[in-house]
């Protein structure tokens, strides 16, 4: 898990936000896994399939909070056009993450969306 989001989840009292972040997390950490060892083994696929249905039924209720962070971001040095977190949902298989540089890119512009939501929900913030 990022550290820095790390601290600040530990520091929210959502519950609900915190589950979704830490999916979240796995979900990364499984984009990085696949497309640095090139290749999407069975259990891959298996976290897959159970992230992508756990996020896309979370998704929705994060999805306005986040719309007015993620288009502050940035991806590949340009300004974030479209949903981070919608385009790395739709990937169907974990297999599409092998040499899916595009995918790699959009990651730090949804870790930075989900950072600031995180600081505006901390308890002094709120």
């Amino acid at each position: 898990m990022n550290p820095f989001t790390q601290s600040l989840l530990k520091q929210v009292k959502d519950r609900a936000l915190v589950e979704f972040v830490t999916q979240w997390d796995a979900l990364e950490a499984l984009v990085i896994r696949v497309y640095k060892g090139g290749a999407a083994a069975a259990p891959d696929e298996a976290e897959h399939t159970r992230l992508r249905a756990r996020l896309r039924q979370s998704y929705p209720r994060w999805q306005p909070a986040l719309g007015q962070y993620w288009p502050r971001t940035r991806a590949a040095g340009q300004p974030v056009q479209t949903d981070p977190f919608a385009h790395l949902l739709a990937v169907a298989h974990a297999a599409d993450f092998v040499d899916n540089w595009t995918a790699m890119q959009t990651l730090p512009a949804a870790r930075e969306a989900l950072n600031m939501l995180l600081v505006d929900a901390l308890p002094a913030n709120t």
